[in-house]
């Protein structure tokens, strides 16, 4: 087996510079004298284990930023090369691309089954009145609370503030009329948890209706809010609107 100063040496500065991390990137996988470990299946199963153990969807930025003895290229290639795994794979999990990052869930298929393992406890389920704001908010965000009012025909203040509580919904800034009122929007947290990859996942909003057993509201239907760029952080200056706190929803 040559070594890796048998390796040749690519033309140019750039050239040279990659071939010098790929050996760098080889003689950390040497052990003991046992070789050279594959390193796309080494660097495979770093990132499978790492999905797996992170509560969130990881994103390719924190794994990049996890990983930084790693180049760039080399963990693009391994992730792509695991996903394709995971694609072909049988078995009762599956690798998703969700809120901006990668998960290892159950297949839906299954979650009926897996469900008898939990016992949920009511406190834990959004009511009725929670998931049809929640639906305001996802189809017509940014919006006030007194909009969210007026589409729904009933005070929505406290159920808002369970949503803010779930970390389901946020404040994204104020609104420039009087009394300048909160601008609300739905979070990263609120694609994890419904597995929604981006807000353009987002159900028709009759579909979403017909889930929930309710009737769409004129001003809920006039447009469709997917098409808009959505905030998912508060401007600069805007002060993080009130909760927080890190209750699941299931």
């Amino acid at each position: 087996m040559r070594s890796d100063s048998d390796l040749p040496e690519r033309a140019g500065g750039g050239g040279a510079g990659r071939t010098g991390a790929r050996r760098r990137a080889l003689e950390r996988r040497r052990r003991g004298g046992a070789g050279v470990i594959d390193a796309l299946a080494d660097l495979k199963a770093i990132i499978e284990a790492l999905i797996f153990a992170s509560p969130d969807p990881l994103t390719l930025k924190i794994l990049l930023k996890t990983l930084d003895d790693e180049p760039r290229e080399h963990v693009e290639e391994a992730l792509a090369a695991l996903r394709r795994d995971w694609g072909d794979r049988p078995g009762g999990l599956q690798l998703i691309e969700v809120a901006g990052g990668y998960q290892i869930v159950t297949r839906p298929e299954l979650h009926d089954r897996v469900r008898r393992l939990f016992h949920e406890h009511s406190s834990q389920r959004l009511s009725v009145q929670a998931l049809e704001t929640l639906a305001v908010i996802a189809y017509r965000q940014p919006v006030t609370g007194p909009e969210i009012a007026e589409i729904r025909g009933v005070n929505t203040s406290g159920v808002i503030g369970t949503l803010v509580d779930r970390r389901l919904v946020k404040v994204v800034g104020r609104k420039a009329v009087i009394g300048r009122p909160f601008l609300y929007a739905t979070t990263r947290e609120f694609l994890d948890r419904f597995g929604l990859k981006d807000l353009t996942d987002l159900p028709k909003v009759e579909d979403m209706a017909e889930a929930l057993g309710m009737e769409v509201p004129p001003a809920l239907a006039a447009d469709d809010p997917r098409d808009a760029a959505l905030p998912f952080e508060p401007p600069p200056g805007i002060a993080a609107g009130p909760g927080g706190g890190a209750g699941k929803v299931h």
